[in-house]
């Protein structure tokens, strides 16, 4: 049957049939034309008398998993996108970030942060061929590719694709890259290997439609035990392994989100690692039906759970389960036997795998160009299994390398121009996109953490690690709060110049804290001079060389931190 429309708006023939075809979808006042979860979940708050965000029904119009035909239409005639879609563009992973850059950023997706060295170099050949030639680390373990222009979002969608990295629902409402324990198979320490459940549950959520469309973004991280953290407590679920007897099971912690100053909180029961995927989607579907679709700010999970508390949550979890749930009080459960080593993703480590290390590649700030994945890939094959474990702290290990070639990878690594040794301030350093890629931030928080570390490295030295988060706005990417040291962006004075607010003493797992404002509106040129003095202080006043700077910070109130600091 030929078709009677008319392709006037410079879309291709399925486009435009595909549009035509969405003129008579789902409004405020209509009924939902599907069976989408989502969708019904606005139906009953529209039902209540309330109104959805401009989201929400550009969701209930065209779900983002459906817009391939506008991302090739606008690859093909070199346009951007405007208005909401702006927003569903981001369930393929790709983002308009102007006005920082009238371009494209691609974000990705690997499971538990693996990824392989064929993975790494055909993502160095994508970002030189069609970006800027670089890629970005970033705090959820993944990838991003920046400066995208607006004719190559195709290439680059199908080009991961055909790498065997599938990137839908990478951003907007969806469930973003599943993190685990970095060193999850290879740590000696560790409970459980966690990486068979992050792959279980990122394949969950790419096969369950009605994982998409939530009522904002969504955090699932999965810790065994072992050494180094993957911030759990930080994720709105968490799973936590401990031992109880002979067996190992998850704890599971709901609601974390450190913009909002909170973490996950306990809820008081054990799962079997076969029951974590189930369990974890059925929280996910409680948050689909209950989560608020009429204010941006207060739609995540930490507000369901505010205002229902843990134990109704869970109760709602259970109905939808198979299953009872095992109930248990933390006091049931050994003490957690392997302390986190902040010093655990730098440098060489010996895995449980007797003749065997990883080795931890410092990144400046996450960012490492084509060239330099090329080689990192090069390094895995040649001395190690091909694999790459890109961690929360914005840099990557590489596993499996012999004993007897750590010196030759060293070597390798420092050839690339990066290294493998870093200094406390370097290891513990983690700075979001800032004003250079993202239109929230107000300033450039990765040029300013450089040059905190450069200026740092030259004034004073450390023998204790701390860390130092920079992030560009409220939504704390960087998640400034859990920093031992912690800026967010600002603007300053009548003249709007970049600068940062300061908190101090935050910390996660057994030194859960959020960061207490100490500095307002120091100019980011002022900054380095500022952190130098704040580090001199604490040398110079702390109890002895074995007191870190969080404990230091605990010790004292704020005036009096305020009056050593400056």
């Amino acid at each position: 049957m030929r078709s009677t429309i008319e392709y006037t708006d410079g879309y291709s023939a399925g486009a435009a049939l595909a549009k035509s075809l969405r003129l008579s979808v789902v409004t405020e006042s209509a009924k939902p034309v599907s069976n989408d979860p989502n969708v019904a979940a606005g139906d009953r708050q529209i039902a209540a008398g309330k109104k959805l965000t401009n989201e929400e029904n550009a969701k209930r119009k065209l779900n983002g998993l459906d817009v391939w035909d506008e991302v090739v239409a606008h690859a093909r005639d070199g346009r951007f996108p405007k208005g909401t879609d702006v927003f569903l563009f981001k369930f393929q992973g790709m983002f308009h970030v102007a006005p920082a850059q009238d371009a494209f950023m691609c974000r990705l997706r690997f499971a538990g942060g693996i990824m392989s060295s064929a993975q790494l170099r055909g993502v160095a050949d994508l970002a030189e061929q069609h970006a800027a030639g670089h890629a970005d680390v970033t705090t959820r373990a993944n990838l991003q590719i920046r400066e995208i222009g607006p004719k190559a979002t195709v290439d680059v969608l199908m080009g991961l694709a055909d790498l065997g990295i599938i990137n839908r629902g990478a951003g907007a409402d969806n469930i973003r890259n599943i993190t685990a324990s970095p060193t999850a198979g290879i740590d000696s320490d560790e409970l459980i290997d966690t990486r068979p459940l992050a792959r279980q549950m990122h394949h969950y959520i790419l096969n369950h439609r009605e994982m998409y469309g939530l009522p904002r973004k969504f955090n699932i991280a999965f810790d065994g035990g072992g050494r180094v953290s993957t911030l759990e407590d930080t994720n709105d679920i968490g799973f936590v392994a401990v031992r109880v007897g002979s067996e190992v099971f998850f704890r599971m912690q709901l609601g974390g989100i450190t913009g909002h100053k909170d973490f996950a909180r306990d809820c008081g029961i054990l799962l079997k690692p076969d029951e974590c995927v189930t369990v974890a989607a059925a929280a996910v579907r409680v948050f689909i039906e209950h989560g608020d679709r009429t204010d941006r700010k207060k739609a995540r999970l930490k507000y369901v759970l505010d205002q229902w508390g843990l134990e109704k949550y869970v109760a709602e979890m259970e109905k939808l389960l198979p299953f009872k749930l095992r109930r248990s009080a933390l006091s049931d459960c050994e003490p957690r036997q392997t302390k986190i080593d902040r010093l655990g993703h730098v440098g060489v480590h010996s895995q449980k795998q007797p003749g065997l290390s990883y080795i931890g590649v410092v990144l400046p700030v996450g960012r490492m160009t084509s060239g330099q994945m090329r080689g990192l890939a090069k390094i895995a094959d040649r001395y190690g299994s091909g694999t790459i474990r890109l961690t929360v702290w914005q840099n990557l290990l590489i596993s499996d390398i012999a004993n007897a070639d750590i010196d030759a990878v060293k070597q390798d690594i420092e050839a690339l121009g990066l290294h493998w040794s870093a200094t406390n301030v370097r290891a513990g350093l983690v700075a979001c996109t800032g004003s250079a890629g993202c239109k929230y931030a107000a300033a450039n928080t990765k040029r300013d953490a450089t040059a905190i570390a450069a200026h740092l490295e030259q004034t004073i030295t450390l023998d204790q690690p701390v860390n130092i988060h920079l992030t560009g706005c409220h939504h704390s990417c960087a998640q400034h709060y859990i920093g031992d040291i912690g800026l967010i962006a600002t603007k300053v004075g009548e003249e709007a110049v970049e600068g940062y607010h300061v908190v101090v003493g935050g910390g996660y797992g057994d030194q859960q804290a959020i960061g207490r404002e100490l500095f307002r509106d120091v100019l980011a040129t002022d900054a380095p001079g500022k952190i130098e003095r704040m580090l001199a202080a604490y040398v110079s006043h702390r109890t002895d060389t074995e007191e870190s700077f969080h404990d230091f910070v605990a010790r004292h109130e704020t005036p009096k931190l305020q009056e050593m600091f400056q």
